[in-house]
């Protein structure tokens, strides 16, 4: 294989040569520069060199004894270092050359667009050039990563950060290791890709994922049971399958809660005016009018 097969990723070479300015490597082929400014490590003619290759300003092959953990196939949180309108935005993945993820690459929304200090979750490809460009995570390798979600993560708060967005939502990767998606009503304004947001969980779907709101409670007065019932009907569309008289069983299992816990919480929010109940069913009152 060609050095240049090796781009975006490490290789072991030979030490051939020492220059003034670093040391020239070779596969038994091909040279490779290793600049004195890329290691901080002695080598002599002969020795074993782990080196990660990347392509320098003129798009030449040159190496590194810094062993990024974004890699080509290897994905890795990176923080957004700069942004070029008209080219893209720069992710530093800890070499001393900063990578690229293009324009074309990025949300049409460029006030969404990442900020200094954001980190996205990546990989990095490279063209028929030789040259490496960003890659963003797509929803297959966040599904590879993530950590389902139970019942009882239900109306947690939570961290994390956004890895797509788009106008009916964003889809966020938490600290726990949790999937989510925000739909559009749930947050005031619409988080960058590589936003850092706190918010909290509305529903646990079947599948682990979580669907969590941005939108501070307004009723945590009402207390923790009250707010978990109300969350669960906003994350419903104002109507749940619930109310005085469903079993025990169904209670506990959807909210985590007794009837007795369940009846008072519901008793408070029909007390301020909030909800309603009509043939099985609870209602949030702006679902009537």
């Amino acid at each position: 294989m060609a050095l240049s097969d090796y781009i975006g990723q490490v290789t072991q070479l030979t030490v051939a040569r020492i220059a003034e300015f670093g040391y020239f490597l070779t596969d038994g082929e091909e040279d490779v520069l290793l600049h004195e400014n890329e290691t901080n490590q002695q080598f002599e003619e002969g020795d074993e060199a782990e080196v990660f290759l990347y392509t320098d300003s003129r798009g030449r092959p040159a190496a590194t004894t810094t062993i990024p953990s974004v890699r080509v196939g290897e994905y890795d949180w990176a923080k957004v270092s700069d942004t070029k309108a008209g080219i893209g935005i720069f992710l530093d993945i800890g070499i001393n050359k900063e990578m690229l993820l293009g324009e074309e690459d990025l949300p049409m929304k460029k006030s969404v667009w990442p900020q200094a200090g954001d980190l996205l979750y990546i990989t990095l490809r490279v063209n028929r050039n030789n040259r490496i460009y960003v890659k963003l995570a797509t929803d297959p390798i966040i599904d590879e990563k993530r950590i389902h979600a139970t019942q009882k993560d239900f109306n947690k708060n939570i961290q994390g950060y956004i890895y797509r967005t788009a106008k009916v939502g964003s889809w966020i990767y938490t600290a726990e290791g949790f999937k989510g998606f925000i739909h559009e009503s749930q947050r005031s304004v619409e988080p960058r890709l590589g936003e850092k947001v706190e918010g909290r969980i509305i529903d646990v779907k079947e599948d682990g994922t979580i669907n969590v709101s941005l939108i501070p409670r307004s009723h945590e007065a009402l207390g923790e049971d009250a707010d978990r019932i109300y969350s669960y009907l906003q994350s419903r569309n104002g109507a749940m399958p619930y109310w005085d008289k469903s079993m025990p069983e169904d209670i506990e299992d959807r909210f985590q809660m007794s009837k007795g816990a369940f009846k008072r919480a519901v008793g408070r929010l029909m007390k301020e005016g909030l909800i309603y109940q009509e043939e099985g069913w609870t209602y949030t009152r702006q679902k009537k009018d």
